[in-house]
Protein backbone atom coordinates (compact mmCIF):
# COMPACT_ATOMS: atom_id res chain seq x y z
CA UNK A 1 0.00 0.00 0.00
CA UNK A 2 1.74 3.16 -1.21
CA UNK A 3 0.65 6.66 -0.25
CA UNK A 4 2.14 9.64 -2.10
CA UNK A 5 1.95 12.73 0.11
CA UNK A 6 1.86 16.05 -1.74
CA UNK A 7 2.64 19.32 0.03
CA UNK A 8 2.53 22.63 -1.84
CA UNK A 9 4.65 25.32 -0.22
CA UNK A 10 4.81 29.07 -0.64
CA UNK A 11 6.81 30.99 1.95
CA UNK A 12 5.95 28.31 4.49
CA UNK A 13 9.13 28.31 6.58
CA UNK A 14 7.13 28.95 9.77
CA UNK A 15 5.32 25.59 9.49
CA UNK A 16 7.64 23.38 7.47
CA UNK A 17 9.19 21.43 10.38
CA UNK A 18 5.81 20.54 11.89
CA UNK A 19 4.18 19.79 8.53
CA UNK A 20 6.88 17.64 6.94
CA UNK A 21 8.04 16.25 10.26
CA UNK A 22 4.59 14.78 10.84
CA UNK A 23 4.87 12.86 7.56
CA UNK A 24 7.96 11.09 8.89
CA UNK A 25 5.98 9.64 11.79
CA UNK A 26 3.44 7.47 9.98
CA UNK A 27 2.51 3.81 10.28
CA UNK A 28 1.84 3.39 6.55
CA UNK A 29 4.47 3.72 3.79
CA UNK A 30 4.58 7.32 2.59
CA UNK A 31 6.63 9.00 -0.09
CA UNK A 32 6.51 12.79 0.14
CA UNK A 33 6.73 15.24 -2.74
CA UNK A 34 7.00 18.96 -1.98
CA UNK A 35 6.07 21.34 -4.78
CA UNK A 36 7.36 24.81 -3.99
CA UNK A 37 5.61 27.75 -5.65
CA UNK A 38 8.52 30.18 -5.75
CA UNK A 39 9.17 30.76 -2.03
CA UNK A 40 11.53 33.59 -1.10
CA UNK A 41 11.74 33.03 2.69
CA UNK A 42 14.19 30.11 2.79
CA UNK A 43 11.57 27.36 2.56
CA UNK A 44 13.35 25.54 -0.27
CA UNK A 45 16.73 25.64 1.46
CA UNK A 46 15.20 24.39 4.71
CA UNK A 47 13.55 21.43 2.99
CA UNK A 48 16.77 20.44 1.24
CA UNK A 49 18.77 20.53 4.46
CA UNK A 50 16.25 19.17 6.96
CA UNK A 51 14.24 16.73 4.82
CA UNK A 52 16.70 15.39 2.24
CA UNK A 53 14.75 12.15 1.80
CA UNK A 54 11.73 14.04 0.47
CA UNK A 55 11.45 14.83 -3.20
CA UNK A 56 11.41 18.57 -3.92
CA UNK A 57 10.11 20.16 -7.10
CA UNK A 58 10.88 23.89 -7.10
CA UNK A 59 8.77 25.57 -9.79
CA UNK A 60 10.48 28.96 -9.47
CA UNK A 61 7.11 30.69 -9.78
CA UNK A 62 3.70 30.70 -8.15
CA UNK A 63 1.60 28.27 -10.18
CA UNK A 64 -1.33 28.45 -7.79
CA UNK A 65 -2.60 25.78 -5.40
CA UNK A 66 -4.39 23.52 -7.87
CA UNK A 67 -1.80 23.46 -10.63
CA UNK A 68 1.02 22.78 -8.17
CA UNK A 69 -0.93 19.93 -6.56
CA UNK A 70 -1.62 18.49 -10.00
CA UNK A 71 2.13 17.94 -10.43
CA UNK A 72 2.09 15.65 -7.41
CA UNK A 73 -1.18 13.96 -8.36
CA UNK A 74 0.21 13.11 -11.80
CA UNK A 75 3.30 11.60 -10.19
CA UNK A 76 1.14 9.61 -7.78
CA UNK A 77 -0.64 8.00 -10.72
CA UNK A 78 2.54 7.43 -12.72
CA UNK A 79 4.34 5.83 -9.77
CA UNK A 80 1.49 3.45 -8.95
CA UNK A 81 0.39 5.01 -5.67
CA UNK A 82 -2.80 3.65 -4.16
CA UNK A 83 -3.61 7.04 -2.63
CA UNK A 84 -2.46 10.63 -2.82
CA UNK A 85 -2.50 12.58 0.44
CA UNK A 86 -2.76 16.35 -0.01
CA UNK A 87 -1.59 18.28 3.05
CA UNK A 88 -1.48 22.06 3.44
CA UNK A 89 1.85 23.59 4.44
CA UNK A 90 0.19 25.08 7.54
CA UNK A 91 -1.15 21.72 8.71
CA UNK A 92 0.34 18.63 10.33
CA UNK A 93 -1.04 15.20 11.05
CA UNK A 94 -1.43 13.46 14.41
CA UNK A 95 0.36 10.06 14.63
CA UNK A 96 -1.89 7.31 13.32
CA UNK A 97 -4.19 9.72 11.47
CA UNK A 98 -3.06 8.70 8.00
CA UNK A 99 -3.38 4.99 8.77
CA UNK A 100 -7.00 5.55 9.80
CA UNK A 101 -7.76 7.34 6.54
CA UNK A 102 -6.21 4.50 4.52
CA UNK A 103 -8.15 1.90 6.52
CA UNK A 104 -11.40 3.79 5.91
CA UNK A 105 -10.68 3.91 2.17
CA UNK A 106 -10.15 0.16 2.12
CA UNK A 107 -13.59 -0.60 3.58
CA UNK A 108 -15.40 2.29 1.86
CA UNK A 109 -14.71 2.21 -1.88
CA UNK A 110 -17.59 4.63 -2.44
CA UNK A 111 -15.39 7.39 -1.01
CA UNK A 112 -13.13 9.16 -3.48
CA UNK A 113 -11.87 11.58 -0.82
CA UNK A 114 -11.45 11.08 2.92
CA UNK A 115 -10.62 13.86 5.35
CA UNK A 116 -9.55 13.83 8.99
CA UNK A 117 -11.08 16.05 11.63
CA UNK A 118 -9.33 19.43 11.54
CA UNK A 119 -8.29 20.94 14.86
CA UNK A 120 -6.90 24.43 15.26
CA UNK A 121 -3.15 24.98 15.57
CA UNK A 122 -3.09 24.62 19.35
CA UNK A 123 -5.38 21.59 19.41
CA UNK A 124 -7.80 23.31 21.77
CA UNK A 125 -10.82 23.31 19.45
CA UNK A 126 -12.07 22.35 16.03
CA UNK A 127 -10.81 24.56 13.23
CA UNK A 128 -13.63 27.10 13.06
CA UNK A 129 -14.16 27.05 9.29
CA UNK A 130 -13.95 23.25 9.21
CA UNK A 131 -16.63 23.01 11.91
CA UNK A 132 -19.08 24.76 9.59
CA UNK A 133 -19.06 21.70 7.30
CA UNK A 134 -20.12 19.27 10.04
CA UNK A 135 -23.40 20.73 11.26
CA UNK A 136 -26.70 18.81 11.30
CA UNK A 137 -27.79 20.15 7.91
CA UNK A 138 -24.71 18.49 6.36
CA UNK A 139 -24.79 15.31 8.44
CA UNK A 140 -27.49 14.78 11.09
CA UNK A 141 -25.43 12.52 13.40
CA UNK A 142 -21.76 13.53 13.24
CA UNK A 143 -21.73 16.24 15.92
CA UNK A 144 -24.09 14.20 18.08
CA UNK A 145 -21.99 11.04 17.83
CA UNK A 146 -18.78 12.94 18.54
CA UNK A 147 -20.32 14.61 21.60
CA UNK A 148 -21.57 11.28 22.96
CA UNK A 149 -18.32 9.43 22.25
CA UNK A 150 -19.97 7.21 19.65
CA UNK A 151 -18.05 8.28 16.55
CA UNK A 152 -14.88 6.24 17.07
CA UNK A 153 -13.18 5.73 13.72
CA UNK A 154 -16.42 5.77 11.73
CA UNK A 155 -16.62 7.54 8.39
CA UNK A 156 -19.37 10.11 7.86
CA UNK A 157 -20.40 11.29 4.37
CA UNK A 158 -20.44 15.09 4.10
CA UNK A 159 -21.14 17.59 1.32
CA UNK A 160 -17.87 19.50 1.51
CA UNK A 161 -14.52 19.65 3.30
CA UNK A 162 -11.73 22.03 2.31
CA UNK A 163 -8.61 20.44 0.83
CA UNK A 164 -6.26 21.05 3.77
CA UNK A 165 -5.85 17.29 4.23
CA UNK A 166 -7.40 15.06 1.60
CA UNK A 167 -6.69 11.39 1.06
CA UNK A 168 -7.60 10.92 -2.61
CA UNK A 169 -7.93 7.37 -3.88
CA UNK A 170 -6.33 6.15 -7.09
CA UNK A 171 -9.78 5.26 -8.41
CA UNK A 172 -10.86 8.86 -7.84
CA UNK A 173 -7.86 10.28 -9.69
CA UNK A 174 -8.50 7.94 -12.59
CA UNK A 175 -12.15 8.94 -12.76
CA UNK A 176 -12.30 12.60 -11.66
CA UNK A 177 -8.74 13.72 -12.35
CA UNK A 178 -6.98 16.74 -10.86
CA UNK A 179 -7.84 20.33 -10.06
CA UNK A 180 -9.35 22.51 -12.78
CA UNK A 181 -7.06 25.19 -14.25
CA UNK A 182 -9.97 27.63 -14.02
CA UNK A 183 -8.85 28.29 -10.44
CA UNK A 184 -5.58 29.86 -9.33
CA UNK A 185 -6.11 29.89 -5.57
CA UNK A 186 -9.32 29.08 -3.67
CA UNK A 187 -12.43 27.63 -5.25
CA UNK A 188 -10.55 24.66 -6.71
CA UNK A 189 -11.62 22.37 -3.86
CA UNK A 190 -15.28 23.44 -4.19
CA UNK A 191 -15.11 22.59 -7.88
CA UNK A 192 -13.38 19.28 -7.26
CA UNK A 193 -16.08 18.19 -4.81
CA UNK A 194 -18.79 19.16 -7.32
CA UNK A 195 -17.08 16.96 -9.90
CA UNK A 196 -16.57 14.16 -7.38
CA UNK A 197 -20.31 14.00 -6.76
CA UNK A 198 -21.07 14.35 -10.47
CA UNK A 199 -19.02 11.20 -11.09
CA UNK A 200 -20.86 9.26 -8.39
CA UNK A 201 -18.23 9.25 -5.63
CA UNK A 202 -18.56 10.44 -2.04
CA UNK A 203 -16.58 12.63 0.35
CA UNK A 204 -16.17 11.42 3.91
CA UNK A 205 -14.80 12.56 7.26
CA UNK A 206 -13.09 9.93 9.42
CA UNK A 207 -13.97 10.88 12.98
CA UNK A 208 -10.99 9.19 14.64
CA UNK A 209 -8.38 10.82 12.39
CA UNK A 210 -6.93 14.22 13.35
CA UNK A 211 -4.78 17.00 11.95
CA UNK A 212 -3.88 20.47 13.18
CA UNK A 213 -4.59 23.39 10.84
CA UNK A 214 -2.80 26.52 12.03
CA UNK A 215 -4.70 29.45 10.55
CA UNK A 216 -6.88 30.96 13.27
CA UNK A 217 -4.64 33.98 13.89
CA UNK A 218 -4.56 35.10 10.26
CA UNK A 219 -7.28 37.73 9.94
CA UNK A 220 -6.37 39.18 6.52
CA UNK A 221 -6.74 37.34 3.23
CA UNK A 222 -6.90 39.31 -0.03
CA UNK A 223 -8.65 36.42 -1.76
CA UNK A 224 -11.63 36.93 0.57
CA UNK A 225 -11.28 40.54 1.74
CA UNK A 226 -11.64 41.89 -1.81
CA UNK A 227 -15.38 41.54 -2.44
CA UNK A 228 -15.08 41.82 -6.23
CA UNK A 229 -12.45 39.07 -6.30
CA UNK A 230 -14.68 36.92 -4.09
CA UNK A 231 -17.67 37.39 -6.39
CA UNK A 232 -15.59 36.69 -9.50
CA UNK A 233 -14.37 33.42 -7.96
CA UNK A 234 -17.90 32.49 -6.86
CA UNK A 235 -19.11 32.94 -10.44
CA UNK A 236 -16.37 30.68 -11.77
CA UNK A 237 -17.30 28.04 -9.16
CA UNK A 238 -20.98 28.19 -10.11
CA UNK A 239 -20.45 28.02 -13.88
CA UNK A 240 -17.82 25.28 -13.53
CA UNK A 241 -20.23 22.97 -11.69
CA UNK A 242 -21.24 20.10 -14.01
CA UNK A 243 -24.24 19.38 -11.78
CA UNK A 244 -25.79 22.83 -12.37
CA UNK A 245 -24.84 23.35 -16.02
CA UNK A 246 -25.57 27.08 -15.81
CA UNK A 247 -25.70 29.02 -19.08
CA UNK A 248 -23.98 32.44 -18.85
CA UNK A 249 -26.36 34.10 -21.32
CA UNK A 250 -29.50 32.92 -19.55
CA UNK A 251 -28.05 33.79 -16.17
CA UNK A 252 -27.33 37.35 -17.34
CA UNK A 253 -30.92 37.77 -18.54
CA UNK A 254 -32.23 36.41 -15.25
CA UNK A 255 -30.07 38.80 -13.21
CA UNK A 256 -31.07 41.76 -15.39
CA UNK A 257 -34.78 41.01 -14.86
CA UNK A 258 -34.21 40.67 -11.11
CA UNK A 259 -32.27 43.93 -11.07
CA UNK A 260 -35.05 45.77 -12.90
CA UNK A 261 -37.64 44.54 -10.41
CA UNK A 262 -35.53 45.62 -7.43
CA UNK A 263 -34.97 49.09 -8.94
CA UNK A 264 -38.68 49.56 -9.59
CA UNK A 265 -39.51 48.63 -6.01
CA UNK A 266 -36.67 50.80 -4.61
CA UNK A 267 -34.92 47.82 -2.98
CA UNK A 268 -31.53 49.48 -3.15
CA UNK A 269 -29.37 47.05 -1.16
CA UNK A 270 -30.69 44.09 -3.16
CA UNK A 271 -30.12 46.05 -6.37
CA UNK A 272 -26.49 46.70 -5.42
CA UNK A 273 -25.94 43.01 -4.79
CA UNK A 274 -27.52 42.08 -8.12
CA UNK A 275 -25.36 44.65 -9.95
CA UNK A 276 -22.26 43.05 -8.45
CA UNK A 277 -23.38 39.55 -9.39
CA UNK A 278 -24.13 40.73 -12.92
CA UNK A 279 -20.68 42.35 -13.12
CA UNK A 280 -19.08 39.05 -12.07
CA UNK A 281 -21.00 37.11 -14.74
CA UNK A 282 -19.95 39.65 -17.38
CA UNK A 283 -16.33 39.30 -16.24
CA UNK A 284 -16.46 35.50 -16.46
CA UNK A 285 -13.82 33.97 -18.78
CA UNK A 286 -16.66 32.09 -20.43
CA UNK A 287 -14.84 30.06 -23.08
CA UNK A 288 -12.18 28.83 -20.67
CA UNK A 289 -14.66 27.96 -17.91
CA UNK A 290 -17.10 26.12 -20.18
CA UNK A 291 -14.27 24.25 -21.90
CA UNK A 292 -12.89 23.07 -18.55
CA UNK A 293 -16.39 22.19 -17.34
CA UNK A 294 -16.93 19.98 -20.38
CA UNK A 295 -13.57 18.31 -19.84
CA UNK A 296 -14.34 17.67 -16.18
CA UNK A 297 -17.47 15.75 -17.14
CA UNK A 298 -15.42 13.12 -18.95
CA UNK A 299 -14.30 10.01 -17.08
CA UNK A 300 -10.52 10.02 -16.80
CA UNK A 301 -7.57 11.85 -15.25
CA UNK A 302 -8.68 15.28 -16.46
CA UNK A 303 -6.16 18.13 -16.07
CA UNK A 304 -3.35 15.78 -15.02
Amino acid sequence: MLVKAVVVTYNGLHWIDRCLGSLRDTTVPVETLVVDNGSTDGTVEAIRSRFPEMELHATGENLGFGKANNIGLRMALDQGADHAFLLNQDAWIVPGALAKLVAAAKVGPQYGILSPIQLNGTGTALDLVFSHYLGPRFHPKLFSDMSLGLAGDLTYPVKFVNAAAWLVTRACLQKVGGFSPSFFHYGEDDNYVHRLHYHGLQLGVVAGSRIHHDREERVENPYFDDRSMWNDRKAVVEFSDPQKMLDPGRQKLFLMRQLGQRLLSAQRSEARELRERLRAVNALPKEEVLKNRAMSMQVGPSFL
